[in-house]
């Protein structure tokens, strides 16, 4: 009787302790919600989901997102960077060793698309697509006009597909019509590789893509067939890519058990990769060109040389990349390259040059800082603020800012004129030799190598022909500039016609003759010093 007396007043008093405790959780754990939202990756949802929900006017959120992505990471170093959906094929190109296309190698010239090069035994060959075509339209498109990346996704496509070009031909009244069937065109890596002199190898590596380290073990093999006794490996203006690639390179010339880089980073455990002892080139003389433009996996390359002592390094100082990233793809096919690492070479030092989070304009004009200090001319401009770290020999290097050369080459620029490098600048140079070799096609085509052509072409009073033909594109003639500059001007001027004219490999072949930092390391092989000394 007494209990059921006091069974409302337990009701009651359980109800009114379950409002205040609820009450109390409510409010407490509602603000350590807002308090969660308000901090990390949370927030920034948050902060969408307001933008969505509440802006005064419509905003495209996919948009807002791909526009947000790149500055988040810019916040981060000048290397962690995002590619959109649309250009992440195009930006895995050079790495990838191939892709499908036409088989042409263009320019954009007077809002023409210029064909410079057939690539041998690619479609645009075989439906007699010749160097000097202007093609004006691809399918009903008309590409007069456009830019050069537009073009490229014009001309580019699925593999078996079709595209139908107009072309304009030289001596021909009307255009033409083909129809190519794209297909799969090789991206070569090392453009060329050739004996310099009787028993000298010579190899450029513009990149470290898939197929690099394959190139190079065919270029090498070709080379020692032909007598090869000792290797020149030019890095200058190589900005990277596979690290395993640039391992891999080092691996053949160094003896077992030597370190050629380390990586570490804050979630990335030390891992050390050293040579296996089955390198086929442990032996060679070596020397590795550098400059300003050698970057990542040429760093690698050429500090693994420099830090084993096994050969020299010359040039100028690179880049400073010691940073190492890890590409990621989400759902939508864009990719965010994510540093993770940093890698060092065998003597320990990181050679990232120094950056603010956030300055990526500030990072990237270093290299013309580098240049109006006069770095790139003489060696005393350099100032080596790293820390010093011994080689396998106990020679001094540093890190924090690139990797500095045994011997240091500067540009050379006794013979430049305010009227040489306008017409470098303007363009002038290039167009004109575009325009001689368009001009002068049926008799270039009789000389089949660089020694004959450049041989027919200091003949040909260019100089005077690109003075007058510069006159009438706005840039005033100077006589006293022009003498003064002549060597500099018949260099450029001959070597974009073999360019134009033949290929990449007689082109670089042609500038190598006179090249100061070339011919530093073929002193160097003929001394027999291309090996560092304690």
């Amino acid at each position: 009787m007494n209990k059921s007396r006091l069974t409302p007043l337990l009701i009651a008093l359980s109800l009114i302790g379950g409002i205040l405790i609820g009450t109390f959780y409510t409010s407490h754990f509602s603000g350590n919600r807002l308090s969660i939202i308000n901090t990390g990756n949370n927030k920034i949802s948050y902060l969408l989901q307001m933008i969505d929900n509440k802006y005064v006017d419509t905003v495209s959120m996919n948009s807002l997102v791909e526009q947000s992505m790149p500055k988040i990471l810019s916040e981060l170093d000048p290397h962690s960077s995002y590619i959109p959906a649309n250009d992440a094929e195009e930006a895995n190109e050079d790495l990838k060793g191939s892709f499908s296309g036409i088989g042409i190698s263009f320019n954009m010239m007077n809002d023409s698309v210029n064909v410079i090069s057939i690539i041998k035994n690619g479609p645009a060959e075989k439906v007699g697509l010749l160097a000097g075509d202007r093609i004006i339209k691809a399918d009903t498109a008309s590409l007069v006009g456009m830019k050069q990346n537009e073009v490229m996704k014009r001309l580019k496509g699925e593999k078996g597909t079709t595209v139908k070009l107009t072309v304009v031909r030289r001596g021909r009244p009307k255009p033409m019509v083909f129809t190519v069937v794209r297909d799969d065109i090789p991206v070569k890596s090392i453009d060329a590789a050739y004996l310099i002199n009787d028993n000298t190898g010579y190899i450029r590596v513009k990149s470290f893509g898939e197929q690099t380290y394959a190139e190079f073990m065919i270029a090498m093999a070709q080379l020692s067939i032909q007598g090869m006794e000792n290797l020149i490996l030019d890095l200058r203006g190589n900005r990277g890519g596979y690290m395993h690639i640039a391992i891999q390179m080092a691996n053949e010339f160094l003896p077992g058990k030597q370190l050629i880089v380390y990586t570490e980073g804050r979630k990335s455990p030390r891992e050390d990769y050293f040579s296996d002892g089955h390198g086929s080139f442990q032996r060679i003389p070596l020397v590795v060109l550098i400059d300003e433009g050698s970057a990542s996996s040429s760093e690698i390359l050429a500090g693994a040389i420099q830090d084993n002592d096994r050969g020299s390094v010359v040039g100028r100082r690179s880049f400073g990349k010691g940073l190492v990233q890890q590409p990621m793809e989400f759902k939508d096919g864009s990719v965010v390259r994510l540093t993770i690492a940093r890698y060092y070479t065998p003597s320990g030092r990181c050679i990232q040059k120094p950056y603010v989070p956030g300055h990526d304009e500030d990072y990237e004009n270093e290299l013309i800082a580098r240049y109006e200090r006069g770095e790139y001319f003489t060696e005393d401009s350099i100032h080596q603020q790293g820390k010093a770290y011994k080689t396998r020999l106990g020679r001094q290097v540093y890190g924090g800012g690139g990797i500095m050369p045994d011997i240091f080459v500067g540009e050379d620029t006794s013979n430049v004129t305010s009227y040489y490098k306008e017409a470098v600048f303007n363009g002038h140079i290039h167009q004109f030799a575009f325009d001689y070799t368009d001009a002068n096609r049926p008799t270039l085509r009789k000389y089949t190598n660089m020694e004959e052509l450049s041989a027919y072409l200091l003949r040909q009073n260019l100089l005077e022909k690109f003075a007058s033909h510069a006159e009438k594109q706005g840039l005033r003639r100077r006589n006293l500039m022009l003498l003064r500059s002549r060597p500099l001007f018949e260099r450029s001027i001959i070597s974009s016609i073999i360019y134009n004219s033949l290929d990449a490999e007689e082109y670089i072949e042609y500038l190598n003759q006179t090249d100061p930092t070339v011919r530093q390391a073929l002193t160097l092989v003929k001394q027999g010093n291309t090996y560092p000394k304690k």
